[in-house]
């Protein structure tokens, strides 16, 4: 069985990371796999709603401490890698994890797949602290996906998809409402409609709200 893991360092989850980590439980669920948070604050406040969801996990350990006895078999999705994710690795690797940057949006002089912002905070590289504890890395491309995308990738590369071969949509608009539309700065899969692979906002009923009121501040803070 394969396994996902988040690193979530932020002492908050808004609104737009619980819909992610919703999703990325149900389809990590669907597909036979388990998926957790790991690095979660103690205090971090999650919804029992959230907590509820099929296959929602929380670790408060770091993936250091979890798989210290196994780092062999742990593959990090880190953007400076020198490898693509590729269906072969399924044979080397376990757990599929999916660290972030602190602090810095968008990230300088890189691409990241997932993003955690920590108020007040200098930039910290989460993803560069894994890689320099010896952990193998693998690249899905070079257009940052939000965190339920590059899961959702990893996950089709590990089942048996070439990289290139999945359908991919860069920087879709999505309308917000009747008067309004934006520019999602990421790379998303196709749907099977068309449209980009996101969250279900009827997922979280206050969703909306929270998208307005976190887009207003950048697309950063949804992550």
């Amino acid at each position: 069985m394969k396994t996902y893991v988040v690193e979530h360092l932020d002492p908050e989850c808004g609104p737009w990371s619980m819909l992610e980590y919703i999703t990325i439980a149900k389809e990590s669920t669907d597909a036979g796999a388990k998926f957790y948070l790991s690095s979660a604050p103690i205090d971090l406040d999650i919804p029992d709603s959230v907590k509820a969801v099929r296959g929602f996990c929380i670790e408060h350990r770091s993936v250091e401490d979890v798989y210290h006895d196994c780092k062999n078999r742990v593959c990090l999705l880190d953007p400076a890698a020198k490898e693509e994710l590729k269906p072969a690795d399924a044979h080397d690797f376990d757990v599929f994890v999916f660290g972030g940057i602190l602090g810095d949006d968008p990230p300088r002089g890189t691409v990241f797949y997932t993003i955690s912002l920590l108020p007040n905070s200098e930039n910290t590289d989460r993803t560069s602290e894994l890689r320099k504890k010896g952990f193998t890395g693998r690249r899905l491309g070079p257009i940052q996906m939000t965190t339920d995308t590059a899961v959702r990738v990893t996950r089709m590369v590990i089942q048996g998809q070439a990289l290139d071969a999945i359908p991919y949509l860069d920087y879709p608009e999505i309308r917000i409402d009747e008067h309004e539309s934006t520019e999602m700065p990421f790379r998303y899969v196709t749907a099977a409609d068309g449209k980009p692979a996101m969250p279900e906002v009827s997922a979280a009923p206050h969703h909306h709200f929270g998208f307005r009121k976190d887009s207003e501040k950048g697309f950063g803070d949804l992550l």
